[in-house]
């Protein structure tokens, strides 16, 4: 929507240049920071070790028979999974701003806005935090829950290095635009206020866990990999505390989300798949990268083939909905291999040839032959909820969605047998 916006501005332009001053009044809406005091803001942490209501889904990771589930912006759920059939919340952390986790050697690790924080989870349902790194993820900021984008001025060049950004207000502004150089108008052109134009106006987002497809957290040997908007991170997880080795490394237009396999990382991009080689684990390489329609995209890889999906949506700018299968044996000349069109396709997990996307519910494929997955489709339930990611392990499917928490019992492919249910609040 914005080139539209930018196109017909730019007309604007072309019809006005022979003056030398143009001036109109312009109205948008943005989205303007709300802030905390830093001490308050790292004070918030709390733990409980009982159930904790869930109101909200986010990110998923399954460590030595637990589940965490992350509820954006809140905190962390503790999921006792030894019995997929009768799962049990069996403890909550209370962490603001926390999107994204990963667990190694039974140390939990999270962020919590600009900062990274552990915990260990020995003892899954006594967590116990181990420390924090302040001030590492400078660019992490809230969700935007609307269509209209942020006053990148008020959230990051004139904040206050002891403010936090914890949330948002939309605010509708008028502005007076005496010429190119002033203004709101210029500094739209340029991508300075992230601001979306009124639409009824003139002026026209021991060992390793295992992770669900929507993470932007990966561990490959000792090392914790973590993408946020442009940059990845890197830190040492060898010692008693995290190391960063790697500090914002550019690698990319708004990396949503990152899949470690071999000694490869894998992210996903509103325009294409990237690659990045961990050969040396505190130095990643970019090697290829393979492009798609702009939307949404979370990727799994196994067998040397990776599987993509594309989505559409507000937050995604697009409207092709698609599952990519790609060849990723050459890592630096990957090759598309064919698409399968979809109703707007989320997250995905694979196991074996058996593959899982969340799609108009859940549908769950045979890849056997990766040019007639579409022939190939094993189950589809699609009544009551809305999947958004899957972690599949020793024949349990976990699910998170909408509703819930879902599992299936997939050692029979051909009778796939929902064995639980966790419910979300939706009231709230």
């Amino acid at each position: 929507m914005k080139r539209l916006y930018f196109y017909f501005i730019m007309l604007l332009i072309t019809l006005t240049a022979c003056e030398e001053r143009l001036s109109q009044t312009v109205t948008y809406w943005v989205n303007e920071p709300v802030f905390m005091d830093a001490h308050t803001f790292r004070n918030s942490l709390k733990i409980s070790q009982v159930g904790h209501e869930i109101t909200g889904y986010g990110k998923i990771s399954f460590y030595n028979g637990y589940l965490y589930m992350s509820e954006p912006g809140k905190g962390i759920h503790i999921i006792n999974n030894q019995n997929p059939s009768k799962p049990e919340v069996v403890g909550y952390i209370e962490l603001m701003g926390n999107a994204d986790l990963s667990i190694r050697d039974n140390i939990l690790y999270a962020d919590s806005y600009i900062d990274l924080v552990w915990f260990d989870v020995s003892n899954p349902a006594k967590p116990v935090f181990n420390g924090r790194l302040e001030n590492v993820f400078p660019e992490a900021i809230p969700f935007v829950e609307n269509e209209f984008g942020i006053d990148y001025e008020m959230t990051y060049i004139n904040r206050d290095e002891d403010k936090v950004v914890v949330g948002w207000n939309k605010v509708k502004r008028t502005e007076e635009v005496d010429d190119y150089d002033k203004g709101w108008f210029w500094r739209w052109l340029k991508g300075d206020v992230y601001a979306t134009p009124d639409t009824n106006i003139d002026v026209n987002t021991g060992g390793n866990s295992i992770n669900g497809s929507m993470s932007r957290f990966a561990l490959y040997q000792q090392n914790l990999y973590v993408v946020i908007n442009n940059q990845m991170q890197v830190f040492d997880l060898s010692g008693v505390s995290p190391q960063r080795v790697v500090e914002s490394l550019p690698v990319g237009f708004n990396v949503e989300t990152i899949f470690s396999y071999g000694n490869h990382l894998f992210l996903g991009t509103p325009t294409g798949m990237l690659i990045y080689s961990v050969e040396n684990p505190v130095l990643p390489v970019w090697k290829s990268t393979i492009t798609h329609a702009y939307g949404c995209d979370p990727v799994v890889v196994a067998d040397d083939i990776a599987y993509v999906t594309v989505r559409s949506g507000n937050e995604c700018g697009q409207e092709d909905n698609e599952l990519i299968v790609i060849d990723v044996s050459d890592k630096e000349k990957p090759q598309r291999i064919k698409s399968y069109p979809m109703n707007g396709p989320k997250g995905l997990g694979i196991d074996n040839k058996t593959l899982f996307v969340c799609d108009n519910g859940l549908k769950v494929y045979d890849v056997t032959d990766v040019t007639a997955i579409d022939k190939h489709l094993i189950k589809h339930f699609s009544t009551g909820f809305d999947g958004y990611d899957v972690i599949p392990y020793n024949n349990v499917l976990m699910m998170i969605a909408d509703d819930g928490i879902h599992q299936y019992d997939y050692s029979d492919l051909q009778n796939i047998v929902p064995i639980s249910h966790i419910k979300i609040n939706q009231s709230k």
